[in-house]
């Protein structure tokens, strides 16, 4: 699929949400350490289920702006034939967001989202790829994601991206027991404003 990406502002997060996030879970992974990594073994689920992030009020792209200073991040589109087929949006540099840990040299992908019927044509990679370099150009040496164990397709696509699985937390959403928060990092080799 020939994809164009541009960057837009934080005011289009409206239609950013244009693009639906949901996806079907069929299947989690257990997780389990070995050595110094994890292993994630995939497991149907008894019912399977349609989770749709922005679903819950808090969590859609037109309350991040309520919620954060969204001054500095960033806003993804990506195109394909003039239709908006997905979108990333990245946070960077926000006091307040904890998922920055403080730092001024790490970027987190807030939310990556491919239209259903361009999802495994290329879209993902390219917002991806497109995120890393908008990271990389404000001075970040890593870029840090957040997925859930329910969501088997984004786990994949990001160990495919080269992202590594460094922290596991069954406890971090207690709203929801049976979902493990899995916190991915890539390196982004040398940063080109320190």
């Amino acid at each position: 699929m020939d994809v164009e990406i541009t960057e837009e502002s934080t005011a289009s997060l409206r239609d950013y949400a244009s693009v639906p996030i949901a996806f079907e879970v069929a299947s989690a992974f257990e997780v389990h350490r070995d050595g110094e990594r994890f292993v994630l073994t995939e497991v149907a689920v008894p019912s399977p289920y349609i989770k749709d992030y922005d679903a819950l009020h808090s969590e859609h792209p037109s309350e991040w702006a309520r919620r954060f200073d969204v001054s500095r991040w960033g806003v993804l589109a990506a195109r394909a034939g003039g239709r908006r087929v997905g979108g990333a949006v990245i946070a960077f540099d926000t006091p307040g967001v904890d998922m920055l840990e403080g730092r001024r040299d790490l970027a987190v992908l807030w939310d990556i989202r491919v239209a259903p019927k361009a999802r495994s044509n290329g879209v993902g990679a390219a917002l991806f790829r497109a995120a890393e370099a908008w990271a990389r150009a404000r001075g970040c040496r890593q870029i840090k994601v957040e997925t859930q164990n329910v969501n088997v397709p984004a786990c994949r696509f990001y160990a495919r991206q080269g992202c590594v699985l460094t922290t596991v937390d069954p406890s971090a959403y207690p709203g929801l027991p049976g979902e493990i928060q899995l916190l991915w990092y890539k390196n982004l080799g040398l940063a080109t404003n320190a």
